[in-house]
C-alpha cells in the first residue's frame, strides 16, 4: 500500500482552552499553534476554534508523488476537485465537508517495545516479581494516533471517497452502518458510521498495552469521574482493548492498545459484522451516548453545543 499512516487530525471546538487541556492531561504534549504531539508519532492533533465539535482536517502520509498523481486521477472519476502543491494533494470529503490532506511523508518507525511478561497457564514468562503494569508510576503517555471515527449522513459516500478516491482499504464492515478503511497495517484508521448528522464520534490513541489503557482511564478518572463513556473491553473489529472517555466538547476520546495488523492483503478477509460483535467482543454493554451522543440534537440543529 503506497498510504502509509494517518499523520494527524485537526479538530474544532468552541472550548480550545480547555479541551486542549483535557487532552495534555490524557497523555499527549502540548506543543505550540494548538498542536499536541504523541511519542513516536510527533504532531498529530490539533484544537483550533469552531461555533460546534468537528472534524476539520485529517493528515494522510504517502510514499512518494506518483501516489499522489494516482489520487488525483481518482478523485477525479468521482467528480471530487484537489488541489495539488508539491509533495501535497488537498480534498474535500463531500458529505462532512473536512479536509482531507495526502503528503509525501517518511514511513513511520516504532522502536520495539519490551514484551509484557504475563504468566498462563503452563505457561511462567515472569517469576519472582509482580507484574510490570502494578509497578508502573509514570503518567501513560500515547505513541501514536491510530484512527479516527466519523458520523456521516451518506456512509456509502464517505467510504468511496476514502477507497474510490484516497485509495483505502476496507478492512471489515458493520452490517448497514459503515466501514472500516485503513491507509496502513492497522486494522483501520477511518471507520465511516451511519448517523443523523456529520459529526466527529472519536478519535484513538495507541499505548502500550492493556495495563495502559487501564492507568491512563483511571488517572483521567481520578478527579473527573464525568469524563468516563465505555470501557475497559475488546472490540471485534481490530481486536484491540478500548477505554473511552469524553473530552469538555464532547468528542470521545480512546485509548487502544493490541491492534490487528494487516501486512497482507491477501491474508485478509472482510466480515460484515452485526448485532453486539459489530461494536465489541467482551466488556459492559455500550451505554446509549456512546452510540447517540447527548448533544447530537445540538448538533442537528447547529446549537452551541459544549457538554
Amino acid at each position: 500500500m503506497s498510504l502509509h499512516r494517518l499523520t494527524s487530525v485537526t479538530v474544532g471546538v468552541p472550548n480550545v482552552a480547555e479541551t486542549a487541556a483535557y487532552y495534555a492531561d490524557f497523555g499527549l504534549t502540548p506543543v505550540a499553534d494548538g498542536w499536541l504531539s504523541t511519542i513516536d508519532g510527533g504532531q498529530q492533533l490539533r484544537v483550533v476554534r469552531a461555533p460546534t465539535r468537528r472534524l476539520v482536517a485529517m493528515t494522510v502520509g504517502a510514499d512518494d508523488i506518483d501516489d499522489l498523481d494516482r489520487i488525483g486521477r481518482q478523485l477525479s472519476t468521482l467528480d471530487i476537485a484537489a488541489e495539488r502543491t508539491g509533495e501535497r494533494l488537498e480534498a474535500v470529503e463531500p458529505v462532512a465537508g473536512f479536509r482531507v490532506t495526502v503528503e509525501v511523508s517518511a514511513r513511520l518507525e516504532q522502536p520495539a517495545l519490551e514484551p509484557t511478561a504475563y504468566n498462563g497457564p503452563g505457561r511462567v514468562e515472569r517469576t519472582g516479581e509482580r507484574a510490570p503494569g502494578v509497578l508502573r508510576e509514570s503518567a501513560v503517555r500515547p505513541y501514536k494516533l491510530g484512527h479516527v471515527v466519523v458520523g456521516t449522513v451518506d456512509p456509502e459516500a464517505t467510504q468511496r471517497f476514502f477507497t474510490a478516491g484516497l485509495g483505502f482499504r476496507t478492512s471489515d464492515y458493520i452490517k448497514d452502518a459503515g466501514a472500516f478503511m485503513r491507509c496502513s497495517t492497522d486494522h483501520h484508521n477511518v471507520l465511516a458510521l451511519r448517523a443523523p448528522v456529520n459529526f466527529l464520534h472519536h478519535t484513538s490513541w495507541q499505548v502500550a498495552d492493556i495495563d495502559d489503557v487501564g492507568r491512563g482511564a483511571a488517572a483521567m478518572l481520578a478527579d473527573h469521574p464525568e469524563r468516563h463513556v465505555w470501557g475497559l473491553g475488546r472490540h471485534h473489529a481490530g481486536s484491540n482493548f478500548f477505554w473511552y472517555l469524553k473530552d469538555p466538547a464532547g468528542n470521545f476520546s480512546e485509548y487502544y492498545s493490541d491492534m490487528d495488523c494487516i501486512v497482507d492483503d491477501q491474508l485478509w478477509t472482510p466480515e460484515v459484522l452485526d448485532g453486539a460483535r459489530g461494536l465489541f467482543n467482551w466488556g459492559p454493554p455500550p451505554p446509549p451516548s456512546f452510540l447517540r451522543p447527548d448533544d447530537l440534537a445540538a448538533l442537528m440543529t447547529g446549537a452551541h453545543a459544549t457538554s
